[in-house]
């Protein structure tokens, strides 16, 4: 007898949908061509009420041999959560890669499945994963894998020792009784993003503001017009395509910065963690990206989604490379190549750009206004850290690459890298581990200090690649 999943198709409808129904078409077509019957509505699942809905169909069918939520495009970890949580039967998640050409991220399919990964882990549900094109070799092999019971994998962290104690006693001396200025809360569903501050005072003494959104837009409203025209008049030396904006939304994005400057002295803040989407979109009227890289590039990290874990992770970082730092998503691995793409919308700071292209002002590609900084990053040995609480433990995680020079990967800022073990076994660990989709990045190669920092710390240490 043949198995029978129930599936539930996820995806946000601010990524390109027409795209996103091809791929599920095809996962669906995939599932049937494996001998699988699939229960639940074929369609797009875009928020709880539907989801809810779909759940309920799949639950009144009968008997099903797993779960599988099909992340389609990216999602918040929060309906995959409800999902797993009331389901008798094994769960899995499969996401479906988007080919690197250049244009916009369509799908962003893998953040999302590693967003679910690391809620699942906290939460302590057993689940499997997938990320695969449903045309990929093999792929009926591993559908029908996805039905068989998954245990919850133990940490792979080991205890830190060696390294260079002495970079890293100047990096946490350094840090100590610095601050970070969180604005705003983290999104609904981003368990990545939260913090505990008693944790951080403990291990570095590091003190956190909350700011709250509203006071962020009241100083970029307030911001005098010029200073304003200064700034941008700054960043014309720096960014091209300035003037092919929408220059009413260029104004507010210049005035978030001079309020991101303000904040950032008024509380003395070492680094920043700003809840970047969506009310400086909607109810503000700009993306904070370009002001946020041009912090970053000032040597104030900012973190994307309000993830304080993220912005001292790049404070870390930046201490030991004393140079501009940046954190991203990982949003793609070829296990055939074996290459990735960090990017983020467009975040890094112009230091990072590729010697060899032109850096330009651009528009949010969901959203659809500016300011944005776009440019391929420049080749080189680079370092990610990330103080982590995958699993509920508290550890450092650490790891190297190489930018190459590639063509753009996607819109934004982004670079293509290889690693020194398999792709397949970096994204194995990933979702194993539960880990989050934020990484500092530095140019350099680190490890040496961070494994001295993790053992100072008396933190576990998981070395990913």
């Amino acid at each position: 007898m043949g198995l029978t999943y129930g599936v539930a198709a996820l995806g946000r409808p601010t990524f390109d949908i027409p795209f996103a129904e091809e791929k599920m078409i095809a996962a669906y077509k995939a599932l049937h061509q494996a001998g699988i019957q699939t229960v639940g509505p074929q369609q797009l699942l875009y928020d709880a009420e539907a989801t809810e809905k779909a759940v309920a169909e799949i639950h009144a069918y009968g008997p099903i041999d797993a779960m599988i939520i099909l992340q389609i495009t990216f999602t918040d970890a929060s309906m995959t959560v409800e999902i797993a949580k009331n389901s008798s039967v094994p769960v899995a998640i499969w996401a479906v890669p988007e080919p690197r050409v250049g244009g916009r991220l369509r799908l962003n399919a893998f953040c999302g499945l590693n967003l679910a990964a690391h809620a699942l882990g906290l939460a302590g549900i057993p689940h499997g994963w997938l990320y695969a094109d449903p045309s990929a070799h093999d792929i009926a092999n591993d559908l029908t894998g996805l039905g068989r019971p998954h245990s919850i994998v133990q940490t792979h962290a080991r205890p830190a020792a060696g390294g260079d104690e002495a970079a890293a006693a100047k990096a946490l001396s350094a840090l100590s009784g610095c601050a970070i200025s969180v604005v705003g809360e983290h999104p609904t569903g981003f368990d990545t993003c939260k913090y505990d501050e008693a944790e951080l005072s403990r291990l570095a003494d590091v003190k956190i503001n909350a700011i709250n959104l509203e006071t962020l837009f009241g100083k970029a409203r307030n911001a005098i017009g010029s200073r304003v025209a200064a700034t941008k008049a700054g960043v014309e030396t720096t960014l091209s395509g300035l003037d092919t904006l929408d220059q009413e939304q260029l104004d507010r994005s210049f005035r978030l910065f001079c309020a991101l400057e303000d904040i950032q002295k008024e509380t003395n803040a070492s680094g920043l963690a700003v809840r970047c989407w969506p009310e400086t979109f909607t109810e503000y009227g700009c993306a904070a990206c370009g002001p946020m890289a041009m912090m970053n590039q000032n040597r104030v990290p900012s973190a994307c989604e309000a993830d304080v874990y993220g912005a001292f992770s790049a404070l870390m970082l930046q201490e030991l490379a004393q140079e501009p730092v940046w954190m991203a998503d990982l949003v793609d691995l070829d296990f055939e190549d074996n290459t990735g793409v960090f990017w983020h919308c467009g975040l890094a700071p112009l230091s990072m750009c590729d010697p060899e292209a032109k850096p330009e002002a651009t528009i949010h590609t969901n959203r659809k206004i500016p300011l944005l900084h776009q440019f391929p990053l420049k080749p080189g040995i680079f370092t990610i850290a990330r103080l982590s609480q995958s699993r509920g433990e508290t550890k450092l995680v650490i790891g190297q690459g190489n930018f190459i020079r590639a063509p753009m990967a996607f819109t934004g800022t982004s670079g293509v890298m290889t690693f020194s073990r398999p792709a397949k076994e970096l994204c194995d660990t990933i979702m194993a581990e539960g880990l989050e989709h934020h990484y500092a990045i530095a140019y350099g190669d680190h490890r040496s200090a961070l494994r001295a920092i993790a053992k100072q710390l008396d933190l576990p240490l998981l070395v990913i690649a």
